[in-house]
């Protein structure tokens, strides 16, 4: 795999979050050659020394440098550079003769930018037109950034997590039979938690696993607009079997429908809705948190490298962060005085959410963690020998409720 051809030394890579890689990218086919983000300030993005290539014994060839920052209204960025590139392989739905692209659905993504950072850009599309059989008002990428256009004879679409949902009669059945507390498992726990975080009219950004289950859970008159970082807001639930479509797929590539409110964009346009913090609460699991709001999500060096993804984009953002995972990892606690693995972020976390407990964090000052919710039947020192970081008792200490739960 290509982790695996990453720890053994075989290959050089420059780990970069997923928003800021969109925004070089379309800076580079700007003519921008660089420009500062708050994403990655106090991590390995920005400090440097962490592996590009690992040599044969483990040790590293050649490390990450650190990057130059700079304070803007009291708030710190790092400089990254524009991506120019000699070569940007697309691919898109339709092509006219003069290179001019439709996407279809979410499958725009990252395509429009990486077409215009490459010097040549070679585009594999479905079906080629005659010019004029394209609408100029819904043309996705102009022919003026296309230099090659390929068409296979045979194109078969992969779905690589094909998810569904029952239909409406099917689910309104199985809602008939009401679920409790003994029925759920730690995973439902969490979610069903975690839903309560939403109000109504919020935008949310929910990250794959716990946090995208916890919209299955919506409280009775809530309605929030999910957004995908691969380019799509106003996510709607997994599609039937029958509407189940290739190019329309959520980041974590899983298969999900449209709403009424939906619309769709590029990569670098729903970083930069992120980025510029339009986004009113993310929801995001967690290998580690600090007891000051640092975290720690995307790598365990030399083991496990998940990638960054979107996620430095969106705890930089300035939203507000719920981290939501089990308290224990193999008995060993996940809450600590201080992250012992490479940082997604520093004093981002506001709230921590478990199957045993809640907690919020003073991330901008020195209170550190205060227990605010204790699972029922879960005691004090349940949660004291879970945790490694120290935390206060809140003087209103609540029961855990869950979301559809009596």
């Amino acid at each position: 795999t290509f982790a695996a051809q990453y720890l053994k030394g075989d290959l050089e890579v420059e780990f970069c979050p997923q928003g800021t890689l969109a925004e070089r990218m379309r800076a580079g086919g700007a003519g921008i050659p660089a420009f500062y983000t708050a994403t990655g300030f106090g991590t390995v993005v920005q400090e440097g020394g962490f592996p590009i290539k690992y040599n044969a014994e483990g040790g590293s060839d050649i490390d990450m440098p650190p990057k130059e920052t700079r304070d803007f209204d009291g708030r710190s960025y790092v400089m990254e550079r524009g991506i120019r590139a000699d070569f940007s392989i697309v691919k898109a739905w339709k092509a006219d003769k003069s290179g001019n692209l439709v996407f279809r659905h979410a499958a725009r993504n990252f395509n429009p930018a990486a077409a215009t950072c490459g010097k040549i850009c070679i585009a594999e599309v479905e079906e080629i037109v005659e010019n004029g059989e394209l609408d100029p008002e819904n043309i996705h990428l102009p022919g003026v950034y296309v230099q090659r256009i390929v068409s296979p004879p045979k194109y078969d679409k992969r779905i690589e997590f094909r998810l569904t949902r029952k239909s409406d009669s099917e689910t309104a059945a199985a809602d008939a039979k009401p679920m409790t507390l003994a029925d759920l498992d730690n995973r439902q726990k969490i979610a069903r938690r975690a839903a309560q975080e939403f109000t109504d009219g919020m935008y949310v950004n929910l990250g794959i696993g716990i946090p995208t289950l916890a919209a299955n859970f919506l409280p009775k008159g809530i309605a929030i607009e999910l957004q995908s970082e691969n380019g799509l807001l106003g996510m709607g639930p997994f599609p039937t079997e029958d509407k189940v479509d290739a190019d329309l797929i959520n980041a974590g590539k899983q298969t999900v429908s449209y709403l009424p409110t939906s619309s769709i964009f590029t990569s670098d346009q729903s970083f930069a809705m992120i980025r510029g913090g339009h986004m009113d609460l993310t929801v995001l699991g967690a290998l580690q948190v600090a007891g000051n709001g640092d975290l720690a999500n995307w790598v365990i060096p030399k083991k496990m490298v998940k990638g960054m993804g979107g996620a430095m984009d969106l705890v930089g953002s300035g939203c507000r962060v719920v981290v939501v995972m089990e308290h224990t990892s193999k008995g060993a606690p996940k809450i600590l005085s201080n992250c012992t693995l490479p940082l997604t972020g520093k004093n981002v976390v506001d709230r921590i959410i478990t199957e045993l407990a809640v907690f919020d964090v003073d991330k901008k000052g020195d209170k550190g963690l205060t227990l605010v919710e204790m699972a029922p039947g879960v005691s004090l020192d349940d949660i004291k020998q879970a945790t490694s970081a120290p935390f206060t008792v809140s003087e209103t200490l609540k029961t855990i409720t869950y979301a559809g739960i009596n």
